[in-house]
């Protein structure tokens, strides 16, 4: 694939195995090596060792071969799908995201202070407006008043 193809169609992989990593990865809104690490916490029932992660990465990214393991959990997410059973909010697809959260924390209560600010502010500005102004015949500009208007003849 060349660089104006890629730019392109960024999403397309000639690789049919990269391909169906990449979909599944789509599917749960991680990373193609997010889903490398699932795929192996799911085959080992552990997580990945330092040392292999480098191999990995590069025989994956690089050299583009894909390991039997990820080809059947991918297969797998891709099925879930398909059937309809796919949960891409399950906090266990996201274990190494750090910053996946289904709720924002405390959300309720930030937001009625985030509304209490924005209310007190847009208040106090309309007060500061309506009693500061030094046009008596307008709040708003441009401050006309009866003494700027020139009698017509």
């Amino acid at each position: 694939m060349n660089l104006l193809e890629t730019l392109i169609h960024p999403d397309r992989e000639d690789d049919p195995q990269k391909a169906l990593v990449a979909l599944a990865a789509n599917l749960l809104q991680i990373g193609e090596f997010q889903l490398l690490q699932l795929a192996w916490a799911d085959w080992q029932h552990g997580d990945m060792p330092e040392g292999l992660i480098d191999r990995l990465f590069a025989e994956f990214m690089i050299e583009g071969k894909v390991p039997f393991w990820a080809l059947d959990y991918a297969r797998r997410i891709v099925a879930l799908e398909e059937a309809g059973d796919l949960d891409d909010l399950n906090p266990a697809y996201h274990r190494f995201d750090s910053n996946f959260h289904t709720y924002v924390p405390d959300g309720v209560r930030r937001f009625i202070w985030a509304t209490c600010f924005v209310t007190v502010f847009i208040v106090g500005a309309v007060l500061l407006a309506e009693y500061s102004g030094s046009c008596p015949g307008a709040t708003y500009p441009p401050c006309v008043d009866m003494r700027d208007i020139r009698p017509t003849p």
